[in-house]
């Protein structure tokens, strides 16, 4: 399957979703969730380079000589704070709050890059779809990080709020670099759908699709439900991502005079 469904809520500590060798439908990362009690405690030194995003909540972060304490109320309303790591340096996390969730991912690297901690005023935040089809795939794109501000990165992160009854990653678009989504709605019995290529998947809260095989992945939300995910793209050597290739019977609605039928 491309699509992961939790069969329940997430445990708290690490919950993994896709790991880096797998067999079949390999992204080549590990992704999960990592849901804290107040005051737990996790650390982690792994031989990967390595991103922890906040999802919601408030923690703690001590590496090499750093320590901050960083909080997200929402990450519909606020963008990230993302800690991205090269391999071996050592992280210490303490959660500040009940429910404080990170989102994990790792790969391999063995580029030696500073540390850095991408704090929310760093991400490039967009409004994509706007002024174009009567607002029909308006939305917020977030990136945080890519090939052109981390070329000694394997990944790419970023995220989008979908807005209720609209399309996202539109128009259809494809790359052969292995991503992963990973969502949640609001409110939290929302839904939407996932195409990929020729296929379509209902898509709930805490559900994961994993995207390869060059398939195109536009979205659409439920009305009445915003939806929010998070993508983790990663390179392939001598091929990273720089930008996807649009379906051309697709790119006219990209025109600002784009249009079904006239005004009437």
């Amino acid at each position: 399957m491309y699509r992961l469904r939790p069969d329940k809520e997430f445990d708290y500590g690490y919950n993994s979703i896709t790991t880096i060798d797998e067999v079949v439908k390999n992204t080549m990362m590990d992704f999960g969730i990592l849901k804290m009690r107040v005051n737990q405690i996790e650390t982690d030194n792994e031989s990967k380079e390595r991103a922890y995003l906040l999802i919601e909540g408030e923690a703690r972060l001590e590496w090499e000589d750093n320590n901050v304490v960083i909080k997200r109320n929402s990450c519909f309303d606020e963008d990230p704070w993302v800690l991205h790591l090269p391999k071996a340096v050592e992280l210490k996390i303490t959660a500040l709050t009940d429910n404080t969730e990170f989102a994990v991912t790792k790969t391999y690297n063995n580029n030696l890059f500073d540390s850095k901690l991408y704090t929310p005023q760093e991400c490039r935040s967009e409004q994509r779809g706007q002024g174009t089809m009567k607002e029909t795939s308006t939305r917020t794109v977030r990136t945080v990080f890519d090939y052109s501000n981390a070329k000694y990165s394997n990944l790419v992160i970023g995220e989008v709020i979908g807005n209720p009854g609209k399309w996202s990653s539109y128009p259809p678009h494809h790359h052969p670099q292995p991503e992963i989504y990973y969502y949640r709605f609001y409110p939290e019995n929302g839904y939407g759908f996932c195409q990929l290529g020729e296929d379509v998947v209902m898509v709930k809260h805490n559900d994961t699709v994993k995207i390869i095989d060059e398939l195109s992945h536009p979205q659409t939300t439920a009305p009445g439900y915003a939806m929010y995910y998070l993508w983790v793209i990663r390179h392939i050597d001598g091929n990273p991502y720089i930008t996807p290739t649009f379906e051309p019977e697709h790119q006219w609605v990209q025109d600002k005079n784009a249009k079904i039928w006239p005004d009437k």
